[in-house]
């Protein structure tokens, strides 16, 4: 891809726009660490929220116009003064100025519908508190953003007034027009149509995107305002917002380095993947599988003759070498993988064999038979290392269980657990015998699993459960069907995934739960001699 000279400038407006997704709610100290890894991330603009809005976003901007930026600018966001004030004496830009803030987002109405119905103004009036709102705050020394609410609407509806209230706007100064398509429901192609009529009428303005994704189009959408002439685009950094969220910035930043050749947020993106998992965490979020760049299965590869094709040539099956965003390649183990993938899987495991070896043979046999009987291994690698480690008769186990018996209660005492787990097991030819509550029988066993453990091994202490998940495989036996446990496990350093098949879920979930411990055990320790 050739390099332009052009840089497009990324805004973020994860701490306001994002904060108002179903299910998000930011800390102080939440949006303090998601404006440092935004910084550390180099984006151009955090919008930080409205300092007018709620106490806590004003608890939030005394403390952060004390960190120390390097690359990002702290936006305040506004609206235009409200009618019957003078700029001066309206409450909400007063405290915009209060804020602290080098740049302001003003939003302004520029659809008519909004103007008449919902503002309850004359379309004259509100030209007049945009462009009063802008120049009272470019008077003191604010770079402003006008942010053109429901521009693209307004537009269709009524164009010449759409483009007046930019007019307005850039006559007082606003040093970049966002138009907004702020109910989301803009094809990229009326998009790119618009802008770049608003581009012809403005020449030389400085022109925003802001998307919505209510049409599943914020990411083609913003790409296409690029290619119409937009400078700047706004998103938020995991795609979080309103109703269905906003454009998705980790999308579109890789977009506009490797497929458009665009300069932003500096030329290196290897901690791309990074970040958008840390801005997860701190969101309470899962990083979809599927997200592009950066999801587990980005650049995973299933098929043998994709794998086999990856191997020789990276490019037949990736659009982009996952190292530039700071992801992996991974290898999905199945019936359909081939040879190929368990020797690219076995690499660590058994470096010794080849691709021939009559050991390859047998665990790709092993691996038919059990997948033929519910289990998968794709997204249970831990359990796929065991299994060709015990198929190749070189694993000896850190433990051997004797007995486990669960209990429940329904309704379960006030204040108290529901279920309990008594299990025996041996390490070393001591037994151990321990007992443990928990939330229903699989937690009560995990609980005592543990406990027993830790008497051997202390390091277990900080193992622990990130996800589960059961999967009923067919609903012919209904209450007795088979199901299909998938565990996900840490020890805060890295994290694995183990698989676990039975009738009895209590059994499927003690499958892979013991799986789950001798694997971080075998990882350790190594082998038992």
């Amino acid at each position: 891809m050739t390099r332009t000279t052009k840089r497009i400038q990324i805004f973020d407006s994860t701490l306001r726009d994002g904060a108002q997704g179903e299910g998000i709610s930011y800390s102080v100290t939440d949006k303090l660490n998601i404006v440092r890894a935004l910084d550390d991330f180099k984006v151009d603009y955090i919008e930080a929220g409205n300092p007018a809005s709620n106490p806590k976003d004003m608890a939030f901007f005394e403390k952060v116009t004390k960190e120390k930026l390097h690359h990002a600018r702290l936006c305040a966001f506004g609206a235009t003064h409200r009618k019957g004030l003078t700029a001066d004496k309206d409450a909400g830009l007063k405290s915009l100025l209060d804020a602290g803030t080098p740049c302001v987002s003003i939003f302004g109405k520029t659809w008519d519908l909004h103007v008449e119905k919902i503002l309850r103004a004359t379309l004259e009036e509100n030209l007049g508190l945009i462009y009063r709102t802008v120049k009272f705050m470019k008077d003191n020394g604010k770079e402003v953003i006008f942010d053109a609410e429901h521009f693209f609407d307004g537009f269709i509806r009524n164009e010449e007034y759409a483009l007046r209230t930019l007019e307005a706007a850039l006559s007082a100064g606003a040093d970049l027009l966002c138009l907004c398509d702020t109910n989301g429901g803009t094809l990229p192609g009326q998009i790119k149509d618009i802008v770049e009529k608003a581009t012809v009428r403005f020449p030389g303005a400085a022109i925003g995107i802001h998307c919505h994704n209510d049409t599943g189009c914020a990411v083609a959408s913003s790409i296409a305002a690029v290619e119409a002439g937009a400078v700047q685009v706004q998103g938020t950094f995991v795609g979080t917002g309103e109703r269905c969220g906003n454009a998705d910035l980790s999308v579109i930043i890789p977009n506009l380095r490797f497929k458009m050749g665009y300069s932003c947020v500096g030329d290196d993106l290897t901690g791309l993947a990074r970040t958008v998992r840390h801005i997860c965490d701190i969101s309470n979020m899962r990083v979809y599988n599927s997200k592009p760049y950066v999801g587990d299965s980005a650049f995973a590869h299933k098929g043998g003759m994709h794998i086999d094709g990856v191997n020789k040539v990276s490019a037949s099956f990736e659009h982009i070498d996952p190292k530039e965003v700071g992801a992996s390649r991974r290898f999905l183990m199945s019936e359909v993988s081939g040879r190929s993938t368990v020797m690219k899987k076995l690499e660590t495991v058994a470096p010794d064999l080849s691709r021939d070896s009559p050991e390859v043979a047998k665990i790709l046999e092993t691996l038919k038979n059990m997948e033929n009987n519910g289990y998968q291994f794709e997204a249970a690698d831990a359990s796929f290392e065991l299994m060709a480690l015990k198929t190749l008769g070189r694993f000896s186990p850190h433990f051997r269980p004797i007995i486990y018996r669960t209990s429940g209660e329904y309704p379960p005492p006030a204040g108290e657990f529901s279920a309990s787990a008594i299990l025996s097991l041996e390490v070393d030819g001591k037994e151990e015998t321990t007992a443990a509550m928990g939330n229903g029988p699989v937690h009560a066993l995990d609980n005592a699993l543990r406990k027993a453990l830790r008497v051997f091994y202390p390091e277990l202490d900080v193992v622990r459960l990130s996800d589960y998940k059961v999967r009923v495989l067919s609903g012919a036996h209904a209450t007795a069907a088979k199901v299909r446990v998938l565990i996900e496990s840490t020890d805060g350093d890295i994290i694995w995934n183990t698989v676990g098949v039975g009738t009895d879920v209590v059994a499927a979930s003690w499958e892979a739960l013991c799986d789950s411990l001798e694997y971080i055990l075998h990882l350790r320790r190594g082998n038992r001699q």
